[in-house]
């Protein structure tokens, strides 16, 4: 695993978010992909590749891939996010989650549903107004297409449950999807995530380890699915999260940038 120097901008962004219009636009989001979840990460996959610096999956033909560009900086690619609704689900033969999890309460909901994934921002740009501008472009199509459940996998870094005991415990004891929503990780990569009582944990240590996309989503009204699933190809320990949209309060949907 390689950590990237972060360096500091030297000039004002011009955040620009669009969906991928061609395949140009698409290998410049798996290249980012790439800088972030392989050579930053360590993560792989059977599709991954290397030659070339791209991280790409045989799902990647079937989403919308959201882009952020920095036209400041000759329209450079700084962040990415991919969409998948049902429509595109049945073309792909399933949601990416469903290899991790069993989804049917989602299925049998009723409810219009939008799978996310694999967010990145380039390391120069983490902690700023990035996010925020890709949250505003995924806000703006969750309404596009009227999507009342948004859910997908985020990933704690590595697959030692042991070290993640406290934040996987945390999300479990205060965090874990009503019964009517909850999906359940599957064998064998399934883990356990209640892995210590609550009274034991130390909340702000295990919101220390907590990854910031993770957070941004509990803030929102996210919940999290039942168990953890470890995704040893690419060196994850993943969680579900699930978010109702209309269960959002004002104060979270002006957080998350969507309009009313």
């Amino acid at each position: 695993m390689t950590k990237p120097p972060r360096m500091t901008l030297t000039h004002e962004p011009e955040f620009r978010v669009a969906l991928a219009q061609s395949e140009d636009d698409l290998r410049a989001a798996q290249a980012l992909r790439y800088d972030v979840f392989v050579t930053e990460l360590g993560g792989g996959g059977a599709l991954v590749d290397h030659a070339a610096g791209l991280e790409k999956d045989r799902f990647d033909p079937f989403f919308d891939h959201l882009i952020l560009f920095d036209d400041a900086a000759e329209s450079k690619v700084v962040g990415v996010y991919r969409m998948l609704r049902a429509a595109q689900a049945q073309d792909a033969g399933g949601y990416y989650s469903e290899g991790e999890y069993d989804i049917s309460p989602l299925h049998v909901s009723g409810k219009r549903l939008l799978e996310l994934g694999r967010s990145c921002v380039h390391v120069d740009y983490r902690g700023g107004a990035a996010m925020f501008h890709l949250w505003n472009g995924v806000a703006a199509y969750v309404a596009r297409h009227d999507i009342d459940i948004m859910f997908g996998v985020a990933s704690f870094h590595g697959t030692d449950v042991v070290e993640l005991a406290a934040p996987l415990s945390l999300l479990h004891h205060r965090h874990l999807a009503p019964e009517a929503l909850r999906v359940h990780a599957k064998r064998p990569g399934a883990t356990i995530m209640e892995l210590m009582p609550e009274s034991q944990i130390d909340r702000r240590g295990a919101m220390k380890q907590m990854p910031a996309l993770i957070k941004a989503y509990l803030r929102l009204g996210g919940v999290v699915g039942a168990g953890a699933f470890l995704d040893h190809a690419f060196n994850t320990t993943d969680v579900c999260l699930i978010m109702d949209t209309s269960a959002m309060s004002e104060r979270q949907k002006r957080i998350y940038g969507a309009t009313t």
